[in-house]
């Protein structure tokens, strides 16, 4: 049997090599206002599919940058986000990251997202547990909303009024504090390694967050939607947190600030 999450590593590191190589020598192009591909992006991700597809040819694979809507056409799909955090990687700030999830009739059940400036490699097998570097990682705990650091991520382009304003707003004055890294994938990650105790996003997609919230999954925390409904890859608009007892009053915040008006 193929060990699939040790070649999800592989090529998620792969793919890493391949953005280093491109700093400084890309080209940028808009995918629409404010969101962002380079040539990077695509090389990294043909990397990707080479190790993937190749190990794996009778796979279906599912990348941020492959045309075509979110479909799961096989038991087994890969989810790739060659580079989560492109704006990040444009403007060189070091915070960015290569995620890759494969998933069993579109449900997650391995999980890389590689870190490639700080070397940092989290995954996750379903029922086996979670790691950064091969060491087992579990959420902070944290169960007052009150102390929390509780990361966002908004989308391409935010407009006021919104939803996301109103709800950014409210954990400002709800949390200890609220950060806005720029990567959806790390976010969820330092969920689940306890840097961050929850994080919120209402514009992701499935690549974004396919190895991420296997990654918290497997390390404790606790997923759904902001309406308490269940996460999945068709509406991937994660709420985290390291408790059940910080999610209901995190989520419920949320809620009532993106419906207060």
């Amino acid at each position: 049997m193929i060990d699939y999450l040790t070649l999800c590593e592989q090529a998620a590191r792969a793919g890493g090599d391949v953005l280093l190589s491109w700093v400084g020598r890309f080209q940028v192009q808009e995918k629409g206002p404010s969101d962002l591909v380079t040539e990077a992006d695509l090389a990294a991700q043909k990397a990707i599919a080479e190790i993937l597809l190749s190990a794996c040819p009778d796979h279906h694979l599912i990348g941020e940058e492959s045309p075509g809507p979110v479909e799961f056409k096989s038991e087994f799909c890969w989810v790739v986000d060659p580079l989560d955090g492109t704006t990040n990687y444009v403007h060189q700030v070091p915070h960015y990251a290569v995620s890759i999830a494969l998933t069993q009739h579109g449900r997650p059940i391995v999980g890389v997202v590689y870190d490639p400036v700080h070397k940092e490699c989290f995954s996750a097998a379903r029922g086996k547990g979670a790691w950064l570097d091969g060491v087992p990682i579990r959420v902070s705990g944290q169960t007052d909303l009150s102390q929390a650091l509780v990361a966002a991520s908004f989308s391409a382009k935010v407009r006021a009024p919104s939803p996301e304003i109103d709800q950014f707003v409210a954990m400002l004055l709800a949390c200890q504090a609220v950060r806005r890294t720029g990567s959806a994938a790390l976010n969820l990650c330092y969920v689940a390694c306890g840097r961050f105790d929850a994080f919120w996003a209402l514009t992701t997609k499935a690549w974004d967050i396919a190895a991420g919230m296997l990654i918290v999954e497997e390390a404790g925390g606790v997923l759904s939607l902001v309406d308490g409904g269940a996460l999945d890859l068709q509406t991937p608009h994660p709420v985290a947190s390291a408790s059940v007892a910080l999610h209901e009053q995190f989520r419920r915040g949320l809620w009532e600030a993106g419906r207060a008006k």
